[in-house]
């Protein structure tokens, strides 16, 4: 069949690398010759899928369903495949392989069309944060995994970019950068984080009832983890009168039942509210920058 990337996959990779790479062109035989060498039956590709990844629903041979995944190396995959090793199936969803060639990810079949973001809102969120509280790990001993420190420092590098290409932003990128100093100052544990989590990476299964999906992982404080979660449905949050006491009552109702220090969970809450508005910003997303940057001015 013919492997053709869904169009959210196409723009979202214009975005992150807008020099362009070939990647994409090179994408279709790798697709072919992943499928042939593991003698899968492809289904179809799903759509509108991911931001980083080509995601084909396949059958092994023996029929199983799984998940055919294969993404470029900016993506991180094999970081993605250490950190889905680590967890062993626990909250997240299982490898279906070993390792194999770079940047192609075996995995299990999980409902894809079926997201803890098509619950009521509550029971959403106490559904992905009872998945997030499984993830959260001692790292392996010897790993190479980015560690918030890291990937913070390179964020805060782009931030303060987008502060001098615009005023209007700076004072938001001012508070970030100030309370990251004071977060970073004494980390209180070391995890291994999903890294990008919120309820769309959180699917349906059949061992479990949820599972997430879509790591980058990243080692550090589970309060960075959960910080993403507390933004979820931000144009629901963006819409009501009452988004701003409602997403104070999220981060004490968060905090409280994952036993997340307050004020470190409104912290990177901020930092990452104002750093994905930025990146909005930048790469011509102005609607979702607009909302990231209010809901970042309530905290």
């Amino acid at each position: 069949m013919a492997f053709e990337p869904p169009r959210r996959l196409i723009k979202a990779l214009g975005e992150t690398a807008p020099d362009g790479d070939d990647w994409l062109a090179r994408l279709p035989g790798a697709a072919e010759r992943a499928v042939a060498l593991r003698e899968l039956t492809v289904e179809r590709v799903q759509v509108p899928g991911g931001r980083s990844s080509l995601v084909v629903l396949v059958r092994t041979a023996d029929g199983a369903p799984a998940v055919l995944k294969l993404a470029p190396r900016r993506a991180r995959p094999e970081s993605e495949r250490a950190a889905l090793v680590h967890w062993g199936g626990l909250g997240a969803v299982q490898v279906r392989e070993g390792a194999g060639e770079e940047g192609v990810l075996l995995l299990e079949r999980l409902h894809p069309d079926v997201s803890v973001r098509s619950l009521p809102e509550a029971k959403a969120l106490l559904e992905a944060a009872g998945t997030l509280r499984r993830l959260w790990v001692e790292p392996p001993a010897s790993h190479s995994f980015e560690t918030v420190t890291e990937r913070t420092g390179r964020q805060a590098e782009a931030m303060r970019a987008g502060a001098v290409a615009d005023s209007e932003v700076a004072p938001l990128v001012d508070a970030a950068l100030a309370v990251r100093e004071e977060l970073l100052a004494a980390p209180p544990e070391e995890r291994l984080l999903h890294g990008t989590f919120r309820q769309s990476k959180v699917l349906a299964g059949d061992r479990m009832p949820w599972l997430a999906v879509g790591p980058d992982p990243v080692v550090g404080e589970s309060a960075f983890d959960l910080a993403r979660l507390v933004r979820d449905r931000v144009e629901d949050l963006i819409a009501q009168p009452s988004g701003a006491s409602t997403t104070r009552r999220r981060i004490k109702r968060l905090a409280e039942s994952l036993e997340v220090d307050r004020e470190r969970l409104r912290g990177w809450t901020l930092f990452r509210a104002v750093e994905s508005g930025v990146r909005a910003r930048r790469v011509g997303r102005e609607q979702d920058a607009e909302l990231l940057l209010e809901f970042a001015g309530w905290l």
